[in-house]
Order: C-alpha cells, then sequence, then structure tokens
C-alpha cells in the first residue's frame, strides 16, 4: 500500500476513530491510582494522537503530495536513475524513462501520447534539473509528422517535485482531455520544479556567484526544448506556466525574455522575492538584481511587445490580491494581460486544479505551432 494510497489514509483514519472510542470506554476501568492505570491512560492517549496526527498527515500529503513513496518520506529515495540514451535525447535533454497516459489505447504513443522523465542540463548555468515532458498524440501521428508544436514550460511550487505537476495537477491529463473535446490545441508541457539547487530556493535569480537560475529558465531551457523537439523558435510558439513560486518565475521570466516567451500564466504568483532562511542572500547588496527580481517593478518598466500575461488570485482565501490587482493595472498594450479571479481559494492544489483547464485554454489561444 503506497504512501498516497486511499487505502492507507482510510485505515489511519478508522485507527483514530477506534483507539478515540477505546479511550472513552476504557478510561473508567483506568481511573485508578495504580501504575498499570497510569500506564493505560498514557498510552491510550498517545495511540489515540498519533492516529489522528497520522490522518491529518497523510491527507495533507495527498493533497499536495510533498512525499510520493514510504522510501521517499524516510529520505532513502536519492537515486536520480540511470541515464539511458533514447531516439528523442539530445545533448541537453537525456530520457531516463517512458511513460504512458492512462487512457483507452494508452500503449500506444499516437493515441494515447507520452510522458517522458528528462533530465535537463544547461549549457549556460551548467545546471541540471530532473522533470517530465508530455508529448501529445498528435506528436506521434504520421500525418503530423513534419509538423511543429507549440509547447509550455510549466513549474510547480517550492519546495514541490516535478512529479507534483503529473500525479497532484494532472496536467498531461487535463491537457489530453482538453485536445481530444477541441478546446485547445495539441500542446508540448515540459514541467519541473523551480529548485534547481535543492534545497535552497534560488527563487528563479541569477545568485552572484551561486547558482545561474534565472539563465537555465529563460535560456537554457528554452534552447533545449527547441533542439530536441519539434518546437518553433519565435515567442509566440513557447509559453510559461507556473503555480506559486513557479508562477512568480513565469511572470518574472516572460517579462525579461519576450523575444523567447510569447505568453505567461502566474497561478497564485507572488509578485516579489522573500528573503528567508530558504532562500539565502539572493542578491549579496544588488539593488538593480533586486529590482530586477521585483515582478511589479519590471512589469511596469517593459517595453511592450505583445506578451500576454494571465495571474490568478481569489477574493477570499489568497494573499497576492492585491498586488494581483496592481500587476494587471501596470501592463501595457500592445501586451495583453487576463484575469481569474476566485470567489474563495486558498494557496493550496485544489484551488490550481479549477484554474488550470481553462488557463490551458486561454493558453492555447496565445500560443501556436
Amino acid at each position: 500500500m503506497g504512501l498516497t494510497s486511499n487505502t492507507v489514509l482510510a485505515l489511519a483514519i478508522i485507527a483514530g476513530v477506534l483507539l478515540f472510542a477505546a479511550t472513552v470506554w476504557f478510561w473508567p476501568k483506568l481511573s485508578n491510582r495504580t501504575w498499570r492505570a497510569f500506564a493505560g491512560r498514557i498510552g491510550l492517549l498517545l495511540a489515540t494522537q498519533l492516529a489522528l496526527f497520522s490522518a491529518v498527515g497523510l491527507a495533507a500529503n495527498k493533497s499536495f503530495l510533498f512525499y510520493g513513496s514510504w522510501a521517499d518520506l524516510l529520505g532513502q529515495e536519492t537515486s536520480m536513475g540511470k541515464v539511458v540514451d533514447h531516439s528523442m535525447s539530445s545533448k541537453d535533454i537525456k530520457v531516463v524513462d517512458k511513460q504512458k497516459l492512462d487512457v483507452p489505447g494508452g500503449a500506444k504513443p499516437q493515441v494515447g501520447g507520452q510522458i517522458l522523465k528528462v533530465a535537463i542540463t544547461g549549457q549556460k548555468s551548467k545546471i541540471t534539473s530532473p522533470g517530465y515532458v508530455w508529448l501529445p498524440p498528435e506528436y506521434f501521428q504520421p500525418q503530423h509528422k513534419d509538423r511543429n508544436f507549440p509547447a509550455s514550460i510549466v513549474l510547480t511550487g517550492y519546495p514541490g517535485t516535478a512529479e507534483n505537476l503529473i500525479k497532484g495537477l494532472d496536467y498531461p491529463m487535463k491537457a489530453f482531455s482538453l485536445s481530444k473535446s477541441g478546446k485547445m490545441k495539441p500542446m508540448i508541457l515540459v514541467m519541473l520544479r523551480p529548485t534547481v539547487a535543492p534545497p535552497r530556493d534560488t527563487e528563479c535569480v541569477d545568485i552572484p556567484g551561486g547558482p545561474q537560475t534565472e539563465t537555465f529558465f529563460g535560456e537554457d531551457l528554452p534552447q533545449a526544448i527547441t533542439d530536441t523537439f519539434r518546437v518553433g523558435k519565435k515567442p509566440q510558439n513557447m509559453g510559461f506556466i507556473g503555480n506559486s513560486t513557479g508562477g512568480y518565475c513565469a511572470l518574472k521570466i516572460a517579462a525579461h525574455y519576450p523575444q523567447t516567451f510569447g505568453a505567461a500564466a502566474g497561478l497564485s504568483a507572488y509578485y516579489e522575492a522573500p528573503d528567508d532562511p530558504t532562500t539565502g542572500d539572493l542578491f549579496h547588496g544588488d539593488e538593480k538584481l533586486k529590482k530586477r527580481a521585483d515582478v511589479l517593478h519590471s512589469i511596469e518598466r517593459k517595453k511592450p511587445t505583445g506578451t500576454s500575461f494571465l495571474v490568478t488570485s481569489s477574493e477570499k482565501g489568497e494573499p497576492n490580491l492585491a498586488d494581483t490587482k496592481k500587476f494587471i493595472k501596470k501592463v501595457q498594450g500592445p501586451d495583453r494581460v487576463s484575469s481569474i479571479i476566485l470567489d474563495s481559494g486558498g494557496h493550496n492544489f485544489n484551488t490550481w486544479r479549477r484554474e488550470i483547464p481553462p488557463m490551458l485554454m486561454w493558453m492555447s489561444g496565445r500560443i501556436e505551432a
């Protein structure tokens, strides 16, 4: 039984309920002042609390996918896997494994598309990061063998994993279903986490003397994508998507690289890099670099080139509403801005699941093959 399985969660909840009932039932019998009664009371209380905390922890992990397996939870999942070169590999993107989508006929790529597990190396930044690439069924169909496809980089938040985008947010399945129903064009999705130098949160910044994360996402990754897959090299061919930290990165990178990205979507994005123990000193006193990392400052000074932006928030539950409204006001034509403002919704997977389908349809209308 896997860490994220419904069975494990159900057993934890049942155990908590049974132990609570046992505590209520046996408490009168354990009211004596003997050492056995005393030990029994302590044992029941501890066991009940442990079961309840386990149930809450399992439910939270199932929703947010902090850990994907028992080995991951216990710190035993340390291997990046053996890199095996396949036909789709290039000097920058190495295919490690291939997965099928769980749809009828999904074993055939031309029917169900394909998810590639990859290792991506940046030529300028020298950063190597794991990730996944979703290739739609049309990519493998003979009638489209000479066709280019639009592509979007998709980032999760910090400290998430790229796997969250597949198992938690269902990006490939949503893209497959929307494309099959004709609501969006087939699109390649390149899914990563923004944490390229774990455990540090680099906030997609080129840190002086440290990881050159902005260069990786703004220059290296788009180059690797166009060199490896059938994707055009014009801004209208590529988008950038992200939630939370990934949303901040998407908006910021698109603002600074309009020659590369034609559209960007920030789900629950914030607009200024935090300064906390996870980030360390990102700017080393460089005020110019700090301002560059400020999305509101950057969008206000961006030369309008026709870039499209989508931002999301909630009237209740999201802390970014005020800054999101400021961002909307600062976008100047011919750049365009759209928004999704929910009545209520917190900073969590459930909120993003409600925003992803309309966001993908929006992105499909902003970038093209």
